[in-house]
């Protein structure tokens, strides 16, 4: 069965690369861990707010690569002196991706009270309109013979 997709319009022209990120991001979006939370501070700029409990600074890494953002976790082995009777604390590793649109610049992150911060700003381009030129093509019999033509009379 095939798929179908908004994308395919012939009008959306280009946006096959896109159409291959979403469904990148869908199938990655499968685990719950860590929850996180992504809100709007202002028009310009927006916050993931990821629970990271139990990391340190040191365990947690950020890292922007062709826009996506990737938010991973790894905790190093633990004391196999502890003996646990219940264990409901998390402490395994993830990676969370995030793909940002063009223009979309993270400007930092900061660990507080167990919750990892991600601040983000869209920058706000003034809007481009260009005219483009239409050239006329010249028909056969008003153009001038090229030097080639000429040459081989």
């Amino acid at each position: 069965m095939s798929r179908s997709s908004y994308l395919n319009s012939p009008l959306l022209l280009g946006f096959d690369q896109l159409e291959r990120a979403i469904d990148r991001m869908h199938k990655n979006s499968g685990d719950g861990y860590p929850p996180y939370n992504v809100e709007q501070v202002d028009e310009t700029h927006l916050r993931i707010t990821l629970a990271v409990a139990g990391f340190s600074e040191d365990d947690l890494e950020v890292k922007l690569e062709n826009n996506q953002l990737s938010i991973r976790g790894r905790q190093p082995e633990e004391d196999s002196e502890r003996t646990f009777l219940y264990r409901g604390i998390a402490s395994r590793q993830f990676q969370r991706n995030f793909m940002l649109a063009d223009g979309m610049e993270v400007k930092g992150a900061r660990l507080d009270n167990g919750l990892l911060h991600v601040e983000l700003k869209r920058q706000m381009d003034d809007e481009v309109v260009r005219t483009i030129k239409i050239e006329r093509k010249q028909s056969s019999k008003s153009a001038e013979p090229s030097t080639i033509d000429q040459e081989s009379a």
